[in-house]
C-alpha cells in the first residue's frame, strides 16, 4: 500500500474514534473542559487530543443508561438482534479503519489488529443470535399443589471497565451480550487505547441503537469516575477485565453497593511440552500464543515446562523461530512484533529478564529493547530459569519466554496448580489418555490441547482461581447480565 494510501486511511480512522464523549447519544467535552494525550506506542507522538470524563459525566451517563432501561428491555429480541448484526457488518466493512487504529493506539502489527476486527465483530454477531433464545421453563412442582414458572429479565445498568491489549474485542465482549439481554451500558475503557472503542460505539449509534443504549466515558483517571458510578443504586452490573489487585479492589467497591460482578482478571498460562509431543506443533503453538500481541494477552503462554528429555532440542527451536521474527512499527506490513504499550510495561518486562538473569538464567535469543523512538522489546526466551523465579510465577506481559524442566506429569501438575492464577494453559502430548486426566487435574478455566489458539466467540472465556470469576462468550456469556423472576401459580387448570 503506497504512503498516500495508508495516510488516508489512518484520517478515516481518526475521524471515526472522534475526540468526545458519548452520553444520551450526543458526543460532548468533558463537563470541565479536560482532556488527555493518546500516544503512538511506535513513535511516542500524539495521536489525538480527547476528553476526559469527570464524575459529573459518569453520572449523566448513568442517568442516560437508566432512563433507556425500561424501553430497551422492552424493545423486542429481534430488534435488538438486527441492530447487533447490522454492528456487526459495519465492523467488518471498516476493518482497515479499525485495525489501522488498534495499531496506532496499541501498537500490534496490523496482522494481528485485523484479526482483532474479525474476532472482536464475531461477538455482535453471535449475541445477535443469543438474543433471540432467552428462556424460562414452566413446570409443576413435586407436590403437584403449584405451576413454577420461570423469567429472564435483563439485570439492568451496567459498568464496563475494559483494558488496553485488545481494544476492540474487549469492548464487544462485553456489550454484546448486555444488549442482546436487554441491558444498557456504560464502557470505560482504558486510558492508553480509547479510540478504537470509540469508533465502535459510533458504529453503533451508526446503525441506528438508541441514545442511551451504549455510552462511553474516556477519561485519564478511572477511579474518580467509576467511584461513584459503583456506589450509585442505579447500577446493576460490573464487568472488569485487567489486573488481579485492581479488579480484588473493584470487588470491595462492589460489595458494599452489593453490584453484581465479572472478573476477568490476571493470568500465568504454564504452556506444557511433554516428551511424546510433535515438536513441530508444539514450536509453532508456542511462537502463536507467546507472541500474540506482543505477550500482552491475558491468556498469552507465561511459563514453559518442557520435559527434560525433550527441553535442549524445544528451547532452541523455540528461540530460532522467535529471534528471526521482524520488530518494528506496527503500520509497516514486513512487521511482525510491534512495541510493548508505554515505556512504562517495557521497563517491567526489562526489570523481570535482568533479574532472571542476574539469579542463573541464560538468554538464548532477545533479552533487550529494541532500537527507536518506541516502545520496543526484542522477543526471548530465557533458559535453565529456577522453578520458583519470579518471572515463572508472575505474569510478564511481554515478548519473554522462560522455560524450566520437569520430569514427569505428577510434578508438572503439582508446580502448574501451586500457582494463585488459572485463566489458561496449554498441553503438548501426544496421549489422549494424559489429556483427560490433565482436564480433570489442572486448576485452569481454559485448556489449549497441541494448540496455541483457544479464544472464540463461541466458546466460554474465564478463569479460576485469583484469575476471576464469571464467563465471556459462548452461550454461558449472557448469564451474568440476566436475572431469574420465579412466579408461582396455585392450579391454574382449575375451574
Amino acid at each position: 500500500m503506497s504512503a498516500q494510501s495508508r495516510s488516508e486511511i489512518v484520517q478515516r480512522a481518526l475521524d471515526l474514534a472522534g475526540t468526545q464523549l458519548f452520553i444520551g447519544g450526543e458526543w460532548r467535552d468533558a463537563s470541565n473542559g479536560a482532556t488527555f494525550e493518546v500516544r503512538n506506542p511506535a513513535t511516542g507522538e500524539v495521536l489525538a487530543t480527547i476528553a476526559s470524563a469527570t464524575p459529573e459525566d459518569g453520572m449523566a451517563a448513568l442517568e442516560a443508561a437508566s432512563n433507556a432501561q425500561e424501553e430497551w428491555a422492552a424493545t423486542p429480541s429481534r430488534v435488538r438482534s438486527n441492530l447487533m448484526r447490522a454492528a456487526f457488518d459495519r465492523v467488518i466493512e471498516l476493518t482497515e479503519e479499525f485495525a489501522t487504529l488498534m495499531t496506532l493506539e496499541m501498537g500490534k502489527p496490523l496482522a494481528e489488529a485485523r484479526v482483532e476486527v474479525t474476532y472482536g465483530a464475531e461477538f455482535l454477531r453471535w449475541f445477535s443470535e443469543e438474543a433471540t433464545r432467552i428462556n424460562g421453563r414452566y413446570t409443576s412442582s413435586p407436590e403437584g399443589n403449584l405451576r413454577i414458572l420461570t423469567v429472564r429479565r435483563p439485570v439492568g445498568p451496567a459498568l464496563f471497565i475494559t483494558p488496553w491489549n485488545f481494544p476492540l474485542a474487549m469492548a464487544t465482549r462485553k456489550v454484546s451480550p448486555a444488549m442482546a439481554a436487554g441491558c444498557t451500558s456504560i464502557i470505560k475503557p482504558a486510558a492508553l487505547t480509547p479510540l478504537t472503542s470509540m469508533a465502535f460505539v459510533r458504529v453503533l449509534e451508526e446503525v441506528g441503537v438508541p441514545a442511551g443504549v451504549v455510552n462511553i466515558l474516556p477519561a485519564e483517571r478511572a477511579q474518580a469516575v467509576t467511584g461513584p458510578l459503583i456506589q450509585d443504586r442505579r447500577l446493576r452490573k460490573l464487568s472488569f477485565t485487567g489486573s488481579t489487585p485492581v479488579g480484588m479492589a473493584l470487588q470491595r467497591e462492589c460489595a458494599d453497593n452489593l453490584v453484581r460482578t465479572s472478573m476477568e482478571l490476571g493470568g500465568c498460562a504454564p504452556f506444557i511440552v511433554f516428551e511424546d509431543a510433535d515438536l513441530d506443533a508444539a514450536v509453532a503453538a508456542a511462537q502463536a500464543t507467546k507472541m500474540r500481541n506482543m505477550g500482552e494477552a491475558c491468556n498469552a503462554a507465561n511459563s514453559f515446562f518442557v520435559h527434560e528429555s525433550v527441553a535442549e532440542e524445544f528451547s532452541q527451536r523455540f528461540a530460532d523461530a522467535l529471534g528471526s521474527l521482524t520488530v518494528g512499527d506496527g503500520l509497516d506490513d514486513a512487521t511482525q512484533v510491534g512495541p510493548l504499550v508505554s515505556a512504562t510495561q517495557r521497563d517491567d518486562v526489562a526489570r523481570m529478564v535482568d533479574e532472571a538473569v542476574s539469579a542463573g538464567a541464560e538468554v538464548l535469543t532477545g533479552g533487550t529493547a529494541g532500537e527507536g523512538p518506541g516502545y520496543f522489546y526484542l522477543p526471548t526466551v530465557l533458559t535453565n530459569v529456577e522453578p520458583d523465579a519470579a518471572i515463572i510465577t508472575n505474569e510478564i506481559f511481554g515478548p519473554v519466554a522462560p522455560i524450566t524442566t520437569f520430569t514427569d506429569e505428577d510434578e508438572v501438575v503439582r508446580r502448574v496448580n501451586r500457582s494463585e492464577f488459572g485463566l489458561a494453559g496449554y498441553v503438548h502430548t501426544g496421549s489422549m489418555a494424559r489429556v483427560l486426566r490433565l482436564t480433570e487435574r489442572l486448576e485452569v478455566g481454559m485448556l489449549g490441547v497441541n494448540s496455541g489458539t483457544i479464544s472464540n466467540a463461541a466458546a466460554p472465556f474465564g478463569g479460576w482461581k485469583h484469575s476471576g470469576m464469571g464467563h465471556e462468550g459462548g452461550s454461558e456469556g449472557i448469564e451474568d447480565y440476566l436475572e431469574t423472576m420465579y412466579v408461582g401459580f396455585t392450579d391454574p387448570f382449575g375451574a
